[in-house]
């Protein structure tokens, strides 16, 4: 199997400043773009990370041949 890339961003902000989130591009070398679905998770420090480990360990298990 080939290398991957996992593109991800993280940024904190106050709940109630956000009025919406879009999709990232992603440029390829063969001229194509490519979307990244932007997640929002909010709640207490370790609440967000609790939330943050369980959707990476879900990410992985859509790919179980990896």
């Amino acid at each position: 199997m080939a290398n991957l890339t996992l593109v991800y961003g993280m940024r904190l902000l106050p709940s109630d400043e956000i009025t919406s989130v879009g999709d990232a591009p992603v440029q390829l070398k063969n001229g194509h773009e490519a979307r990244v679905t932007m997640h929002v998770l909010e709640g207490s420090k370790d609440e967000i990370e609790s939330q943050l480990r369980t959707s990476i360990e879900a990410f992985f298990d859509i790919y179980p041949e990896i």
